[in-house]
């Protein structure tokens, strides 16, 4: 491998809030004791991994009031998985998802300011927003909002987050030896802001951290999506299903950073990918049919067709044609807020698309949301996942990958004791951390000065 290849990053996604994990494989594990959290993380960290991805769900994902059959029914609190990881892991990086729609930005700064104390530089934070209105009746302020707003309201949010974790520049307190008491600018901390989301005043409580801020990861391959991650964040969590489109995604969001004044390696774009390992070729492409059609019960696959269609269809059979009506236009009325609004600009058109698809391949309703719903998959024998993997980073494709294992808690074990040596063996991944803070792991520099045009006012 030449020496000028490009270093993979590579992370773990605990598996969960969706319908990815296998329940029935009796290898499957709890999803909410803390053991499967640990035992994830540690393989991740033996196998030198940049850091460990926590998605979170703010509600049981249900459609006209029945929860899909096949998803996560519990989730812990992200901040408290965490902080307790951060005790029984060194050098990993600990990311999570939390939600910009419905928290405020000094509770947000204030949690992650401490969980990178805490973990001395290893915080994470995928920036994503809530688009349903079932996941808003939670919260006081109910209802979802529209895209546009949805983002705009992100956009000021993380500004506000990076103006009180800038207010502290982190030479203001010092130690009184003797009395072991901390003192320091009484300015310290204070922070007045003011945009049409927040209108904040106050004192930020929690010194600046080893970081300075968190990492920042944003998920999305909308628009909007990438305009964001291309202005503020430090990582893009996205998917695409072949070489190509990879390609051009990458060109695409990576063109957009001169103009914020950011060059391209300040963003890393890491989609998130499915594997399949096998002995043989054969033998992992016959356990990644099993593993599908595993994940994508009859009664997800109707679940699925129903948030592109805008209709009932809960008396179709999910082994049957699709519908020969159309989608309903209009407001998503299966699931207020998301399903069309979010992934399809123009429903009548991917119906078309997959009704082609459907009768080129003979297709059913739940075959074909197999064929549709999957992410960017690996499947082969160690040796050719890894051939694989490294193509995507060499031909500017990606610049690693988010694991997202099929099994909790040991889902993630084969490939660190199989594709990870290989990696190693070809130069492209570390066999050691070279850093202590996830911002070494990734490569990235110190965090700039607020964005957006956020302001400080002492």
């Amino acid at each position: 491998m030449s020496e000028n290849a490009k270093q993979i990053h590579l992370a773990a996604h605990f598996p969960g809030v969706n319908n990815t994990t296998v329940w029935s494989d009796p290898a499957s594990g709890s999803q909410i004791d803390f053991s499967s959290f640990v035992h994830l993380a540690r393989t991740a960290e033996r196998a030198k991994f940049d850091f460990l991805f926590l998605a979170e769900g703010l509600r049981l994902r249900e459609q006209n009031g029945q929860i899909y059959d096949l998803d996560v029914v519990g989730r812990p609190d992200t901040f408290t998985v965490l902080a307790a990881l951060a005790a029984v892991t060194d050098k990993l990086g600990l990311a999570g998802t939390i939600n910009s729609t419905f928290n405020e930005p000094y509770e947000v700064a204030r949690q992650f300011a401490t969980l990178d104390h805490l973990s001395a530089g290893r915080a994470a934070w995928n920036v994503v927003t809530s688009w349903d209105e079932f996941t808003g009746e939670n919260f006081r302020r109910g209802g979802y909002l529209a895209q546009p707003d949805r983002y705009e309201r992100a956009r000021q949010f993380l500004a506000a987050t990076q103006v009180l974790f800038d207010s502290w520049r982190g030479d203001e307190v010092v130690a009184d030896q003797g009395s072991g008491v901390f003192l320091g600018d009484p300015d310290a901390g204070a922070f007045d802001h003011h945009v049409s989301q927040f209108d904040i005043t106050g004192q930020f409580n929690v010194p600046r951290s080893p970081q300075g801020r968190p990492v920042i990861f944003q998920a999305g391959d909308s628009e909007e999506g990438r305009e964001f991650a291309a202005s503020a964040a430090d990582a893009i969590f996205t998917r695409h299903g072949t070489l190509e489109a990879g390609r051009a995604f990458y060109a695409d969001v990576k063109g957009r950073l001169a103009r914020y004044g950011r060059s391209p390696d300040e963003l890393k774009i890491l989609p998130g990918v499915t594997f399949v390992l096998g002995a043989t070729d054969a033998e992992a492409r016959e356990r990644a049919h099993v593993i599908r059609h595993q994940q994508v019960s009859g009664q997800t696959a109707i679940k699925l067709l129903e948030q592109l269609w805008n209709r009932d269809l809960s008396g179709y059979d999910p082994d049957g044609p699709l519908p020969s009506v159309d989608p309903l236009a209009g407001e998503n009325t299966v699931a207020r807020g998301r399903a069309s609004v979010r992934m399809h600009r123009d429903p009548l058109a991917t119906a078309a698309e997959w009704r082609a698809l459907a009768e080129a391949k003979q297709l059913s309703i739940r075959e074909l949301i197999i064929e549709v719903s999957g992410r960017q998959s690996f499947i082969g024998t160690p040796a050719a996942v890894a051939a694989s993997l490294n193509e995507f980073v060499q031909t500017d494709a990606s610049d690693g990958f988010i694991l997202v294992p099929h099994l909790t808690p040991g889902g993630l074990d084969e490939f660190a004791d199989t594709v990870v040596p290989l990696l190693q063996e070809r130069g492209v991944f570390r066999t050691e951390y070279a850093g202590d803070t996830l911002r070494d792991h990734l490569g990235l520099g110190a965090p700039r000065g607020p964005r957006d045009g956020a302001v400080v006012t002492r």
